[in-house]
């Protein structure tokens, strides 16, 4: 059936499965599982002029798994049994995915699309809808959320959180785009665009309401409505701190968390990034 198809019987069944339709229901969940895990289908696609469109009724379809699911036990005589939705399983790689999964402990649920080249250090969790562009590293302790959606080239360093979004279903996703190097403790959360190319130094948090200040240009970065926070392409972003001007915070020399750019990605910065090639 088209893709159209599949996207009518998703949204009708997100809003109710009528009894005795359930079969049916679970089957269409089924088809848009493994569309998302073979990359045909994606929570948000980026659209000609650059900007992107979240999916809704994907996630929409997502969330109608978790409902239609039922509590499981997978491996119960493994030394680590686990249990979770018999609709949401772990997904299995075979050689010719061209997916490196380094023994240790990781795990991607089904509905998550992982591309040739892609590298994933134990342990570390993909979770479902998530898309992971060509060879991107996913590095030890490191999570990709539900429905973010990571470019290609990407390294996620080692404990880098990259947040879920899958309620409200209108919100868009994280998105990182390609060629970004995201460094160690690094969190990306909700409402958050790296655009290409832009370098996160280790610790650096960004969420859709931190205020980013471009000391290039001198100027603050913020979302602006209902648009989301963009890291600007090539921006190289650390920690830091900007003073309260105004009341008893300013009295007590208190200083609010702000991610600085402090450059933009130069001969030199390629050089350090290039080293990550190593490693694939």
């Amino acid at each position: 059936m088209s893709g159209e198809g599949l996207r009518e019987a998703i949204e009708r069944y997100a809003e109710s499965v009528p009894p005795g339709e359930e079969g049916e229901a679970r089957r269409r969940f089924e088809e848009l599982r493994a569309a998302l895990a073979a990359g045909a289908v994606r929570a948000a696609e980026r659209e000609p002029g650059g900007a992107w469109r979240v999916n809704a009724w994907v996630k929409r379809g997502i969330l109608l798994g978790f409902r239609l699911g039922r509590l499981v036990a997978f491996a119960p005589e493994g030394p680590f049994p686990f249990f979770d939705k018999d609709t949401w399983p772990p997904r299995r790689f075979r050689a010719e995915d061209g997916v490196r999964i380094v023994p240790g402990g990781s795990s991607v649920r089904d509905g998550a699309y992982l591309a040739p080249g892609v590298v994933c250090m134990p342990p570390s969790f993909v979770n479902a809808g998530a898309y992971v562009g060509a060879g991107t590293m996913i590095d030890s302790h490191a999570l990709v959320g539900s429905c973010a959606q990571i470019g290609k080239r990407v390294h996620l360093s080692a404990a880098a959180q990259i947040g879920g979004v899958l309620e409200p279903v209108g919100a868009l996703p994280v998105i990182v785009e390609d060629d970004v190097l995201v460094g160690g403790n690094c969190g990306v959360y909700e409402g958050t665009i790296v655009c290409e190319g832009a370098v996160l130094a280790p610790g650096t948090i960004l969420t859709g309401a931190t205020p980013i200040y471009d000391a290039v240009k001198g100027e603050l970065v913020r979302r602006t409505g209902d648009c989301p926070l963009e890291i600007p392409a090539g921006a190289v972003v650390v920690p830091g701190s900007r003073p309260v001007r105004t009341g008893p915070g300013a009295d007590a020399g208190v200083s609010l968390y702000t991610p600085v750019i402090v450059k933009y990605r130069d001969q030199k910065t390629e050089v350090s990034v290039q080293l990550e090639d190593l490693l694939r």
